[in-house]
């Protein structure tokens, strides 16, 4: 899958998170249900977090999802986060009569006077934004860490096909398939407040000195802060909640990237969840020395 862990959030009407019946037929605004969540693939297919494909059935235009159903292409996720079909956005929510749940069209219902429009969008799935420009390499390096530079203190890997397995601590950060990465930074008080810079170091492999690294593919990785920071326990089910998603940057080796620049968070220690799209691949030792590989903060 190109993306995954995407929670659908509908904008007018009811509002609220899209949630499914047991049959799959996704609901907002309905009690008693459990929010849903889904993946879409390279070509645009929908499938929910119990393996159904999405559709948009032919009699009404509904939008669902059904057991043993191939997933319908054609949806998409722009970069703010939305969520179209055929490039069209604008979606109805028409009642059930069911307890205050809304089914989802992509047309209006005919006959139905209570249809209202809808927009559904995701926080923490999002196209990819266009990539930031490569840092200005210097003679040696990519780039230099300045002073005052943080590094992590702790990196956790986790596993979403072994959600529930804990891997404990690495000394590498990777990124492929399944496998993704969470970083700790400790920032000192007395920079809360300033300027941070989150910043990916990618040398070559003829550039570095103590470590090493593989990778593979069209080198496209996504970076987000989380709510909270990881721990030697930390496991995919128990990921804190994305607080702020970077969106997705190309990377190869010989550059030095800048994924973010924000307010240094008021906590002192804060997680950035590192993964890959299909199709890429990254593991490699984080080191500060020349010439440094890996993600850090710099503060100004």
């Amino acid at each position: 899958m190109l993306w995954s862990r995407v929670e659908q959030i509908a904008t007018g009407g009811p509002g609220g998170p899209v949630e499914q019946l047991s049959d799959g037929q996704n609901r907002i605004g309905q009690s008693g249900l459990t929010e849903s969540q889904f993946c879409i693939n390279s070509s645009g297919g929908l499938t929910d977090g119990n393996g159904r494909g999405c559709i948009v059935t032919k009699a009404t235009l509904q939008f669902q999802c059904d057991q043993g159903t191939t997933a319908m292409p054609g949806f998409s996720i722009a970069s703010d986060g939305k969520l179209s079909y055929k490039s069209n956005s604008d979606l109805f929510a028409c009642p059930t009569g069911d307890n205050g749940g809304f089914n989802i069209y992509t047309q209006k219902l005919y006959g139905e006077p209570g249809c209202v429009p809808v927009t559904l969008s995701s926080d923490n799935c999002k196209a990819p934004a266009p990539a930031p420009a490569p840092m200005t390499p210097t003679s040696s390096c990519p780039a230099e860490l300045p002073a005052g530079f943080e590094y992590p203190h702790l990196i956790v890997p986790i596993d979403s096909k072994n959600p529930n397995t804990a891997y404990g601590t690495s000394y590498n950060g990777t990124a492929r398939g399944s496998i993704s990465s969470i970083f700790n930074f400790d920032i000192p008080a007395t920079k809360r407040g300033k300027t941070c810079k989150l910043q990916f170091m990618f040398p070559r492999q003829e550039q570095l000195e103590t470590s090493a690294f593989t990778f593979n593919g069209d080198g496209y990785f996504k970076f987000a802060a989380l709510s909270a920071a990881a721990n030697e326990s930390t496991i995919y089910a128990s990921v804190p909640k994305v607080e702020q998603d970077f969106g997705i940057i190309k990377m190869t080796p010989g550059n030095g990237y800048t994924v973010a620049t924000t307010s240094c968070p008021a906590t002192t220690r804060f997680g950035i969840w590192f993964q890959a799209l299909e199709g890429s691949a990254l593991d490699f030792f984080q080191d500060y020395n020349p010439c440094p590989i890996g993600l850090y903060v710099v503060t100004e």
